[in-house]
């Protein structure tokens, strides 16, 4: 108790310093042009940047239009490429360590736990996200899309709050945007390299871009691979229990005819090679040895194909750009796990999942004057599930003369989605605009589980008003109201409810963003309150309709009230020197699960949301020595904290709370126009943690035998200290 109290004092402080710097800020705010050429280790910098104010604003797309970062009335975070490379983020979810409001936890290279604000919470990968994921603007389905690798990324930008007017199928918590590198009009390279001790950890990546034809036809290629053993192992199946390895290759081709059109194709494939629920018992979430035992290594083969075509065009007679996007997505899942999590050989299980993923988007966006616009557009998705799963029961492992139960399931799915969307803007007067935009989704699933037939089918109204207002060049406010809606789904046999509802949720948000000192000084603070109805959260064991044991659902638990406030800044102190940081306070908590009890027949474990903090927050400096021929000594140094958050659980008596954590990294790098070489360490004092944690009272509603019934746990990463280097030509 002790410990939490001063960790929230501390997140309550670093709150309150930076409010208190902005405010300041805001009331002495110049109107001088802008400048933040910024450094890549500050993730809202852009290294590449031009010292010219007029080239220097981080321009981001989050409302599907080049706009500054600062003139957006969304709370948006930008994480530059650079960063990416500096603070060594290898997979999507990464990310989540430099975004307020944005948790990502994973227990599998084939699943991960996301929520923005409590919202949208996904922890199940049958579940649909209720975070929309995008790469290049091409909706991906599944969670497991935040286990790709970021090869060649310009930068990804993070939305919170309900974002359907603007992107596409659920994004009822927000939006995570991808964005890759695109070709330019002069051939350029490079490498990049990594390695550390502590889980032999091992990165190398490249690229090259340039123009075919000049002006008119641009390539760009990237690949990757990286490896690490993780910090886990087993010591009967004599292995590393979660290690991770991935291999990845894309490419662009930009073709332009003319001033007024420009085609893009993108394509790409990766593998991932990772642990599938590779937990090992433990003691209690206290727990954090590193070695222990199943009968078998669990894991999963991932491989993603993608490919996509965009055309952009304007219309200069209709003062209208026309984008078209058609994508296809493909993942194949091979995976094999203990089914039982320790040295007992008594469950074994194997999966096979194909998902395949079409989709199509039409947008227009037309300036009818110079005070009002719109955006309209139209979009369809069709994702198609085919699995098989086997589990494997072996009696002999409980001493009984039986032979091996294979019990085999198969199930499928189509899932259709229709919307049309338009959001107007208007400019009431030169410093106050309006937005008003609507989406309308026709959501269709037919689904089939060892033969047993369910769908869903539903059409819902997604609203969104923004009113903004710019006091100044360097200082506005907004406040929001939005709708956010992710779809429902279907449950297997013996399920007492084969179909469970879409959730839905209001968001109410009042931001502000603000520029001083010629911008030196940035920053954005947001308060929001969400109304989350019909809440898909973590799924539970119910008694079986067939009158025989328990079985697994996906179901609405009830409703949720969540409210917070959420701060950015970055502050450059010298033109050398630069302070950053971001905060988040957040209470989330479910207020009604009254449908969880009727359900399961037994009572909600708790309060909070699965894995989600009341609580985090990151800090750093970074200061770049300048040396004589434009080179630099560079150092960064943050910290990333997580305050206390509840592990999963079915017995709201014993709902396990996981300790709040700080990583502190550090980097050192020299730098020239043509190469880098640095040493870098993360998670530098060695904190413990867990990654992910389940009691004993899920093994134990299963039904295993009382010698199986343990609390399982993954652990976080330990300490990783090593070298990177880069060579660009």
């Amino acid at each position: 108790m002790i410990r939490k109290g001063i960790f929230m004092r501390r997140h309550l402080l670093a709150t309150t310093a930076a409010v208190a710097l902005l405010l300041p800020a805001v009331a002495s705010a110049q109107t001088a042009a802008a400048s933040d050429s910024g450094t890549a280790a500050d993730p809202q910098a852009d290294p590449a940047a031009d010292t010219d104010a007029a080239g220097s604003d981080i321009v981001v797309t989050a409302r599907q239009r080049e706009e500054r970062l600062q003139d957006v009335p969304i709370a948006v975070t930008a994480i530059s490429g650079e960063a990416i490379k500096d603070q060594q983020l290898v997979l999507v979810k990464d990310v989540a360590a430099y975004t307020p409001g944005l948790n990502i936890n994973s227990d599998s290279a084939g699943r991960a736990f996301v929520s923005i604000r409590g919202v949208g919470t996904t922890l199940i990968d049958t579940v649909q996200p209720g975070v929309g994921i995008f790469i290049d603007g091409v909706y991906q389905p599944n969670t497991t899309y935040l286990m790709s690798p970021l090869v060649d990324v310009a930068r990804v930008e993070v939305l919170r709050g309900p974002q359907g007017t603007l992107f596409g199928n659920n994004t009822l918590g927000g939006a995570i945007n991808v964005i890759t590198r695109q070709p330019g009009n002069d051939w350029e390279g490079r490498v990049d390299g990594s390695m550390a001790a502590g889980d032999n950890y091992a990165s190398v990546s490249g690229s090259i871009s340039g123009p075919i034809v000049a002006d008119t036809l641009g390539l760009r290629i990237g690949a990757a691979y990286h490896k690490d053993d993780g910090f886990q192992y087993n010591t009967l199946a004599r292995g590393n229990q979660n290690s991770t390895e991935t291999k990845s290759i894309n490419g662009t081709l930009r073709f332009t005819p003319s001033p007024s059109a420009t085609i893009t194709i993108n394509g790409g494939y990766d593998n991932v090679i990772g642990a599938a629920t590779p937990y090992f018992y433990s003691d209690g979430p206290r727990d954090y040895r590193l070695d222990g035992q199943t009968n078998q290594l669990s894991y999963n083969d991932i491989k993603y194909y993608a490919g996509n075509v965009k055309g952009e065009f304007d219309l200069d007679s209709l003062d209208t750009k026309v984008t078209a996007i058609a994508a296809y997505n493909q993942s194949d899942t091979n995976a094999r796990g203990d089914g039982d999590y320790g040295p007992f050989d008594l469950l074994r299980s194997v999966l096979t999942r194909t998902l395949k993923t079409y989709t199509g988007e039409l947008r227009l966006d037309t300036r009818w004057s110079d005070r009002f616009s719109t955006l309209i557009g139209a979009y369809f998705g069709r994702s198609t599930t085919d699995a098989t799963s086997v589990t494997t029961l072996n009696f002999g492992a409980l001493g009984l003369p039986l032979p091996p139960q294979v019990a085999t399931a198969t199930a499928s799915s189509e899932n259709d989605n229709y919307a049309l969307f338009a959001t107007g803007f208007l400019a009431l007067d030169p410093t106050l605009d309006l937005a008003v935009g609507v989406r309308v989704d026709r959501q269709k699933l037919d689904a089939s589980t060892a033969g047993a037939p369910a769908a869903y089918e539903a059409t819902e109204f997604q609203p969104r008003v923004t009113l903004t207002k710019r006091w100044n060049p360097d200082f506005m406010t907004y406040a929001s109201v939005a709708r956010g809606v992710r779809g429902g789904g279907q449950n297997g046999p013996g399920a007492p409810n084969l179909i469970y509802r879409n959730d839905s949720v209001w968001t109410y948000e009042l931001g502000a963003k603000a520029g001083a000192f010629d911008n030196r000084l940035t920053g954005s603070v947001a308060a929001f309150y969400n109304d989350y109805k019909d809440f898909i959260g973590a799924n539970a064991l119910a008694p079986s309709t067939t009158g025989v044991g328990f079985v697994a659902i996906n179901l609405n638990s009830g409703k949720v009230e969540s409210y917070g406030v959420e701060a950015e800044l970055s502050y450059r102190v010298t033109d050398d020197w630069r302070v950053y940081g971001n905060a988040t306070l957040l209470h989330a908590r479910v207020t009604d699960a009254t449908e969880f009890r009727q359900l399961t027949g037994y009572a909600y474990p708790g309060d909070r949301i699965l894995f989600v903090p009341d609580a985090n927050y990151t800090v750093g400096t970074n200061y770049a020595l300048p040396l004589p021929r434009e080179q630099a000594l560079v150092l960064d140094a943050n910290v990333v904290a997580k305050g206390d958050r509840v592990g999963g659980s079915l017995d709201a008596a014993s709902v396990p709370v996981l300790e709040n954590y700080y990583l502190t990294n550090l980097s050192i790098t020299f730098r020239t126009k043509y190469f880098e070489v640095g040493a870098w360490a993360t998670n530098l004092f060695d904190e413990k943690y867990m990654e992910s944690y389940l009691d004993s009272s899920l093994l134990r509603r299963a039904g295993l035998p009382g010698p199986l019934v343990r609390n399982l746990a993954i652990q976080g990463n330990r300490r990783r200290a090593g070298v990177r280097g880069t060579i660009r030509f």
